[in-house]
């Protein structure tokens, strides 16, 4: 079985990758340089001009705004209860508290309405997931944050200039979807976009940031200060030292060291040029899953376009009706022994050890815990042949049958 066994999500990586990471070694220049700058130019067009930072993960590059917005101990950020942890860990880095609230019922999106009656006069964030690549309603949550800029109590300059909770997107899986013929970057103050290995776009690891504060913010002077943040608080890089003719340098602040690397950026590169034919073999997969689920009651599909909205295509996140949490992991069982990895996502934040001990209670999140205890994710991958994609709905529709029965 080791032989055909069918893996999750590899990364695309080939011959050009490989050439390109190649030449920057042979370059002589392998840390932050000309491949990053070229890097980012060419994200901030992608995503429609936006000023863009990347870094060497999300974690990174998220944490640097809670921590540029002045977010600390006593404030609270609100978030979903449905999410990876990395979102909510963050908030815990800067002393602040993770507000957790529930998501809709069927879906993964945090619930709007639950997300107003938790704002306080200590809220400072709220970050919304697009979990799997669909965007969340971003006017919709917008127009709750503006509603609410009354509540908002300030405690810096910064605070002040916003006038309102700061609205950070985790879009960690939505590199490429659309919101209202926009690509997600353009609605948030913030973005915050993953470059995992897993991602649909990798860079292997690593992050970036999309800035669109109101005016009077200057998104580019943001992006800016980002960087300096991203380097020990240091106003020159090593690339720039080396061209622009002077050595010299200050330091601002006891920054953090999260840059991204040329070695990843030229990966990046490489990924981003043939982006558009990654995201549409991706939607074919899912589409081709779509149909082959249908005529099966056994499961439930999910949803990749809607009036506002078209998703990434990163996850397919199949849902088995009337199935318990252990049913659902000993379907994955019978899954994985027919030669084909599958996975879960995510476990909701009350479910982990960490947040659980400091009193989460799952029971608090039924939503949630409803959404995740019947969820298979199935592999979704560029190169992926309709004839695999056939085979695992067979076995994915055997395992749950066998269980089930």
């Amino acid at each position: 079985m080791a032989d055909d066994r069918i893996p999750f999500s590899p990364p695309r990586i080939d011959e050009v990758t490989i050439q390109a990471v190649t030449d920057v070694l042979r370059s002589g220049w392998i840390t932050s340089g000309p491949q990053l700058r070229a890097f980012e130019a060419e994200v901030s067009g992608y995503v429609h001009d936006r000023a863009v930072i990347c870094l060497n993960a999300w974690t990174n590059a998220c944490e640097l705004v809670l921590r540029w917005f002045g977010v600390g101990p006593g404030d609270e950020v609100i978030l979903p209860a449905y999410t990876y942890a990395a979102t909510a860990n963050i908030v815990i880095h800067v002393g602040a508290t993770p507000v957790l609230v529930d998501v809709v019922p069927g879906t993964c999106h945090i619930d709007i309405k639950a997300m107003e009656r938790a704002i306080t006069s200590k809220t400072k964030v709220i970050m919304p997931v697009d979990i799997g690549g669909m965007p969340v309603d971003y006017d919709g949550i917008m127009a709750v944050l503006k509603d609410k800029s009354d509540v908002f109590v300030p405690s810096n300059d910064v605070q002040k200039l916003l006038g309102r909770v700061l609205f950070l997107a985790d879009a960690a899986h939505s590199f490429g979807a659309k919101y209202k013929d926009e690509m997600v970057g353009a609605q948030a103050d913030v973005t915050g976009y993953s470059f995992h290995a897993v991602k649909n776009l990798t860079t292997a690891e690593g992050g970036a940031l999309a800035f669109n504060l109101p005016a009077p913010f200057d998104n580019y002077g943001v992006r800016n200060r980002m960087r300096i943040s991203s380097l020990h608080g240091q106003t020159k890089d090593a690339f720039s030292k080396t061209v622009g003719g002077s050595w010299r340098y200050d330091v601002i602040e006891a920054g953090f060291k999260c840059n991204m690397t040329d070695l990843q950026a030229a990966i990046g590169l490489v990924e981003l040029k043939r982006y558009d034919e990654t995201l549409g073999w991706r939607k074919r997969t899912c589409e081709l899953y779509n149909r082959l689920f249908a005529d099966i009651p056994e499961v439930e599909t999910p949803v990749f376009e809607n009036t506002n909205s078209e998703s990434s295509y990163h996850l397919y996140m199949l849902r088995v009706n009337n199935c318990s949490e252990e049913q659902r992991d000993a379907i994955i069982d019978r899954i994985q022994e027919k030669g084909v990895a599958v996975n879960v996502h995510f476990q909701p934040l009350p479910l982990l050890s960490f947040y659980k001990d400091l009193g989460y209670k799952m029971d608090d999140y039924p939503n949630a815990f409803a959404y995740y205890q019947n969820e298979i994710s199935l592999p979704v991958w560029f190169g992926l042949a309709d004839h695999q994609v056939t085979r695992i709905v067979r076995n994915v529709v055997d395992s749950i049958r066998e269980t089930l029965k």
